[in-house]
């Protein structure tokens, strides 16, 4: 089974660009507001379509897709493990992205951005390695 990555990949760019021209963005204007929101929100969609994605590539391990569909976002990450599609400290951080996102869900304010604006650059990262993961299973 062959797994489209392009809209992931895509949202990981607008997330990449979106940071940038934030960072370039005097934060009294509301270009920095509109970046940061643009930020938080692909932020949150890459969370999401990175798991609905790995849930594809699990599917190959278990019996049927129901099965992998009944595993929480975490358990997900965490048998990305044990499959050896991501390594234990790779985990770590996405199930802290997921804390980050439940902890906040009810709190759009400036504190859950600025907390979540932190960890974008290494979210970056593991993201783009997820992707390249999924591609390498693509081949296989």
């Amino acid at each position: 089974m062959i797994i489209d990555v392009a809209f992931l990949e895509r949202c990981v760019l607008t997330l990449e660009n979106a940071l940038f021209l934030m960072q370039k963005s005097d934060p009294d204007n509301i270009e920095y507001d509109m970046y940061r929101s643009a930020c938080i929100k692909e932020f949150e969609i890459i969370l999401e379509q990175s798991g609905k994605l790995l849930r594809k590539v699990l599917s190959t391990y278990f019996h049927t897709s129901k099965e992998v569909d009944k595993l929480a976002f975490k358990q997900v990450f965490r048998n990305a493990v044990l499959r050896d599609l991501l390594s234990v400290e790779q985990c770590e951080r996405w199930l802290n992205y997921r804390d980050n996102r439940n902890n906040t869900a009810h709190d759009y304010g400036e504190n859950f951005a600025e907390e979540t604006l932190v960890i974008l650059p290494q979210f970056i990262i593991d993201a783009n390695a997820l992707i390249e993961k999924i591609k390498n299973t693509n081949s296989i």
